[in-house]
C-alpha cells in the first residue's frame, strides 16, 4: 500500500556541480526536493521505490546497488542507489537524479530500489505498474522523477508550444491536490509531443495511490530554461 509519495523533477542541472555557476538559479527546485524527501522519511515506509523516466535498455527494476553516473554531463561524478553491495545495471539519468537526492538527504531508513518507465507507456499500464509497485510492500513509498513539457519558451529545448504552460498547469493541480482522477486524464501523446518526461511517471504514481487516501501539498512550480519543474508531496 502506498504511505507517502515525493515528485521531483530530474535535470542534471539540479546536482550543483553540473549547474556550475548557474547552480543558484535551482535553489528553490532543489530545497523543495529535499523537503518532499523528508517526507518519505517521516511516514516509516517498508520499502522506498525511485520512479523515472527511461529509454528501452533501462526499463523495468534496478536493485538497491545500482549506480549511476553523471560523466555524461561533464562531470566526473557518480551515485549508488541506497545503500546495497553494488549491482552492475547502470541507472538512466532521472534516477540517478533521485539517488542523489537520497544522498544529499542522507537517507538512512527503509530498503531502496528502482523502477524505469519508458516514456511513451500508455496511460492503463502506467497504472497497472504502478497497482503492482505499490502492493509489494505492506508500506510502499515512491520517490517520482520527472519533468514537464519542455517547451515553455522560445529558448526551450523543445522550443515554444503554447499549449505547454495549460498541460503543466493541470498536472500541478493534479500532484499537488492528490487528484488521481486529474492525473488519469493528461493526455499521454500530448504531452509526449510537448516533451513532458514525468507523464509516464506521475500516471505510474496515480495506480499506485488510488485507494490510498493521500494528500498532496504542492511544494514548487516553475519553468526555468523552459522546463516544466513541478515538486508535491503526497501524506
Amino acid at each position: 500500500m502506498l504511505v507517502a509519495a515525493a515528485v521531483c523533477p530530474c535535470p542534471p542541472l539540479l546536482v550543483p556541480e553540473i549547474a556550475g555557476e548557474a547552480a543558484p538559479e535551482m535553489d528553490g527546485a532543489r530545497a523543495a526536493c529535499y523537503d518532499a524527501v523528508g517526507v518519505l522519511a517521516a511516514a516509516r515506509p517498508d520499502r522506498l521505490v525511485l520512479v523515472g523516466p527511461a529509454g528501452p535498455a533501462q526499463r523495468g527494476p534496478h536493485p538497491e546497488g545500482a549506480r549511476g553516473s553523471f560523466r555524461g554531463f561533464g562531470v566526473d561524478r557518480e551515485v549508488i542507489l541506497g545503500k546495497g553491495d553494488p549491482a552492475l545495471r547502470e541507472l538512466p539519468p532521472s534516477l540517478a537524479v533521485g539517488a542523489w537526492l537520497l544522498e544529499r538527504t542522507d537517507w538512512n531508513g527503509c530498503p531502496v530500489a528502482g523502477h524505469g518507465v519508458g516514456e511513451p507507456l500508455t496511460t492503463e499500464k502506467c497504472v497497472a505498474e504502478g497497482e503492482e509497485l505499490a502492493s509489494a510492500a505492506d508500506r510502499t513509498a515512491l520517490l517520482v522523477l520527472g519533468d514537464g513539457t519542455n517547451c515553455r519558451t522560445l529558448k526551450a529545448p523543445g522550443y515554444f508550444d503554447e499549449r505547454a504552460a495549460t498541460y503543466d498547469e493541470r498536472a500541478a493541480r493534479a500532484l499537488g491536490t492528490a487528484d488521481v482522477p486529474a492525473l488519469l486524464t493528461l493526455d499521454a501523446e500530448l504531452g509526449y509531443e510537448l516533451g513532458a518526461s514525468g507523464r509516464s511517471s506521475w500516471q505510474v504514481l496515480a495506480g499506485a495511490g488510488r485507494d490510498a487516501g493521500l494528500e498532496g501539498r504542492l511544494l514548487f512550480e516553475g519553468a526555468p530554461y523552459g522546463v516544466g519543474y513541478l515538486v508535491a508531496s503526497w501524506s
